[in-house]
């Protein structure tokens, strides 16, 4: 198994790593992540999606390697477009605490269907 591989396997989102935001000011973050990729519940096939996220942090911001490392778990699962956005809003609003989140999940039309 390669490094990456090992470290997208072992990667335990309860670990994700957080830093403190020392900012006075309110200002957006926003993160493109264009390799997001699922496999469908019902079938298997690959989806593929690019996850914008923006949030105005509060006292934490994410580590950016976290977040993809994150984002790349969802590679081994069989998970709703759906499903998955709403479960990488619920995770980061957990960790994160913002003052506002969104996640937006723009997913590719699926070609071997």
């Amino acid at each position: 198994m390669r490094y990456g591989e090992k470290e997208i396997k072992e990667f335990d989102v309860e670990n994700m790593e957080i830093w403190p935001n020392d900012a006075k000011n309110d200002y957006i973050i926003k993160i493109t992540l264009p390799e997001f990729m699922c496999c469908c519940p019902r079938s298997g096939y690959p989806d593929f999606a690019t996850i914008y996220l923006e949030y105005m942090p509060d006292k934490f911001v994410v580590e950016l390697k976290a977040i993809k490392l994150y984002i790349n778990t969802f590679m081994y699962r069989n998970v709703s477009h759906e499903a998955s956005i709403n479960e990488i809003y619920n995770t980061l609003k957990d960790k994160l605490k913002p003052k506002w989140i969104k996640v937006v999940g723009d997913f590719n039309p699926r070609g071997n269907v």
